[in-house]
């Protein structure tokens, strides 16, 4: 969860203005059967498709959760409380209450409230390849080094006259520096160029997250255990794309990130109807990266 406004973007602490919730179901439950559906339909007719549910649990029109609050003049408009009530009542509701016909299906037509929801997507979820295909040509390549070699040679110059004034010491610190966070943030590009679109990166216990920067790393002792006294383990982190889906150019001050990265409990604490807190770590990128 994450506020929209740009401005709470600078608030302080390792996951800045961001929070994340578990809630998990066992493999054996009520709701889903234990192994995963085939991935070929079975041979002979298809089956009849489901019936269409009659009636259901009353969901917010803000949010989505669970609505046990309607608006008292339509009786029809679900909240989760009073505050996404009044707010749904500001942004349109006391326009359209009661003016919708007995059959109109209020109660499931949720409202985009673009102003402070994030839109909606569905994550398609696909294996990393092992191997990074070799599908570029030594003519991209001549291409890119001639238009790196114009660049450095223009950049260079342009910065000779600001060099001169640092001492031999301070040059070589910071010719190392830049050449570390240059390693790592190229190492990230690399790795992401075989799936731009990539907005989540999911390993939960194995492979490290992929860093954007050598700087404003978590060491161990910056993950707090949970609550059950387990060790939090990397799971997912979430990336840098997913800003370009989310509509927020329009507030001025920009919302951005380098990675999200989450940590949960080791032993899967918790039971089925809860929700519990687990650890964002946010990195942004480092000011050499470009």
């Amino acid at each position: 969860f994450a506020c929209r406004g740009a401005a709470c973007y600078r608030l302080a602490g390792p996951g800045g203005p961001f929070r994340v919730f578990r809630s998990q179901l066992p493999r054996r439950n009520d709701t889903y059967p234990e192994e995963p559906p085939p991935e070929e339909p079975p041979p002979g007719p298809a089956p009849a498709p489901p019936r269409r549910l009659g009636s259901g649990a009353a969901l917010c029109r803000v949010c989505g959760c669970l609505g046990p609050r309607c608006c008292g003049r339509c009786r029809r408009a679900a909240y989760c409380g009073p505050e996404h009530q009044a707010l749904d009542w500001r942004r349109g509701h006391r326009r359209s209450c009661g003016q919708h016909a007995a059959g109109d299906d209020l109660a499931n037509a949720i409202p985009e409230h673009n102003e402070f929801l994030f839109p909606e997507y569905e994550i398609l979820i696909e294996p990393e390849e092992p191997e990074f295909p070799a599908d570029s040509t030594d003519e991209q390549g001549a291409e890119n080094t001639s238009k790196d070699a114009k660049e450095q040679e223009e950049l260079g110059a342009a910065g000779t006259a600001a060099f001169q004034s640092l001492d031999e010491e301070t040059l070589e610190a910071m010719a190392k520096h830049e050449t570390a966070e240059e390693k790592i943030f190229q190492m990230f590009k690399k790795r992401v160029a075989a799936e731009p679109e990539q907005i989540i990166r999911y390993c939960r216990g194995g492979e490290g997250p992929l860093w954007v920067s050598g700087e404003n790393r978590p060491e161990e002792k910056d993950i707090p255990n949970c609550a059950c006294g387990a060790k939090r383990i990397f799971e997912f982190q979430i990336m840098p794309q997913l800003l370009n889906h989310l509509q927020v150019d329009s507030l001025g001050e920009s919302i951005d990130w380098g990675t999200l990265v989450v940590y949960t409990c080791a032993d899967s604490c918790g039971r089925e109807s809860e929700y519990l807190e687990e650890f964002i770590w946010k990195q942004d990128y480092s000011m050499g990266c470009t």
